[in-house]
């Protein structure tokens, strides 16, 4: 180590010393030269019209039918599917995962026309293009099967 110390004792510690300092002073000249050479201006810049952002316009217009279609199955299983008496009231959760749709039904009710068996209900629909109300009917069809009255947007 001695050896070390007495090699940079001879005089070489002022060259390293201008290297250094002259490297130092070129890394802080060669931004400023940029600057000063007519580089970057506020003035000179300008606005590039070239590129073009907007947004979309809200869409007042349905959910694809095929994913409503899909939805209003499912609902309708669930409510044919759902014991009125036991459920007293209590929403009944739904979920497609088919198209990644879910809800809830509320205000279930049974109703019997003249020998045909009917249930109303309301329906909520969480999907990737919002949160919909729906108001139907289900009806007892031919051989046990239920069949859709009626399924419309609130």
């Amino acid at each position: 180590m001695l050896r070390i110390a007495q090699a940079f004792d001879s005089g070489q510690w002022s060259v390293i010393a201008s290297a250094s300092v002259k490297a130092a002073l070129l890394t802080l000249a060669l931004p400023l030269a940029g600057c000063g050479a007519g580089g970057f201006s506020l003035e000179k810049a300008a606005i590039d019209r070239s590129i073009v952002t907007s947004s979309t316009p809200s869409s007042s217009a349905p959910p694809a039918s095929s994913d409503t279609d899909s939805d209003q199955t499912t609902i309708g299983n669930a409510v044919s599917s759902a014991d009125i008496q036991e459920l007293g009231g209590q929403a009944v959760p739904w979920a497609n995962a088919g198209t990644g749709s879910r809800g809830a039904i509320t205000e279930l009710m049974e109703l019997k026309d003249g020998g045909l068996n009917c249930r109303s209900f309301t329906a909520t629909r969480e999907s990737f293009d919002g949160v919909a109300l729906y108001k139907g009917e289900l009806c007892m069809a031919g051989a046990g099967g239920w069949r859709m009255q009626e399924f419309k947007a609130l």
